[in-house]
């Protein structure tokens, strides 16, 4: 029997196909534009080409509306749509306009993160929906996920970052800055600057330190993200179970063509999530 609440999201979590499917989940892509065409955000592997410098826009409310019409068609009496942070896209304005004309009642959040800052709290509304819970009950389990969440990451250059307005604070770091290899999280929603280092093995060192640091004792989810870094994320993963006491799973995504026009080839990025205890 198919959840009574049905969870939707937006391309942007990157989440594993294998759990999209096994949890019912509804992903709503964003666009990219390449080459004057109009595609759906996929993972780079799926649509050749897209290493090449693209557009991103948002979802039309009416993919949202159509996918709230979906999740009713399944026998879901109400939904938990939770999205990339609204500072970085309108993403969530248009889920919540799609909303408008949703046969049952759907519930928007605004994770406020991207990437697996966005996909654990997905996981985390979905494994609520299969256990049973209320609308209210999963709506809550997403929020706290992610509350819990600190993220890190590492591009080679601020450039995509600079060209999309993606940098906010950032912006500080340009110019001459633009030859280092500069550290960033996200803080309320927005990408900013964290610190700044000289070489790619020192960024990569720092990034599993802040990991580390964030993981603390507690039992902690890790997801290790890159573009087209396949390499160094999957040896980051490796070192992370000797220096994380409590590590309950560590996954490996790599992000697709929406965030990968903002962020350029060699990003690298470490997501720390705390399931309840």
């Amino acid at each position: 029997m198919s959840p009574s609440v049905a969870v939707v999201t937006d391309s942007t979590a990157y989440l594993p196909r294998e759990r999209v499917s096994r949890l019912g989940i509804i992903v709503v892509p964003l666009q990219v534009v390449v080459g004057g065409r109009s595609l759906d955000d996929r993972a780079l592997d799926d649509v050749p080409g897209e290493r090449a410098p693209v557009t991103t826009s948002r979802p039309a409310p009416r993919r949202f509306a159509d996918a709230y019409d979906q999740a009713a068609a399944r026998g879901a009496t109400g939904i938990v749509s939770i999205h990339l942070s609204a500072e970085m896209s309108g993403t969530v304005e248009a889920a919540r306009a799609g909303a408008e004309d949703s046969p049952v009642p759907v519930d928007v959040i605004d994770s406020r993160s991207i990437g697996m800052g966005l996909g654990f709290p997905v996981l985390a509304a979905a494994g609520a929906a299969a256990a049973g819970a209320t609308r209210t009950e999963v709506a809550d389990a997403a929020r706290r996920r992610a509350e819990s969440i600190r993220s890190f990451f590492y591009v080679d250059t601020l450039e995509y970052l600079r060209r999309g307005g993606r940098i906010g604070a950032a912006a500080t770091l340009l110019g001459s800055a633009l030859m280092i290899k500069p550290i960033l999280h996200i803080r309320d929603g927005a990408i900013v600057p964290l610190e700044k280092v000289r070489t790619a093995s020192r960024a990569i060192a720092r990034l599993e330190d802040l990991a580390v640091e964030a993981a603390g004792t507690a039992p902690v989810e890790v997801a290790v993200q890159h573009l087209g870094a396949a390499a160094r994320a999957e040896a980051l993963a490796a070192r992370l179970p000797r220096r994380i006491p409590a590590l309950v799973e560590v996954t490996v995504v790599e992000v697709g063509s929406v965030v990968g026009a903002h962020v350029g080839p060699g990003m690298l990025g470490i997501t720390v999530s705390f399931p309840p205890s």
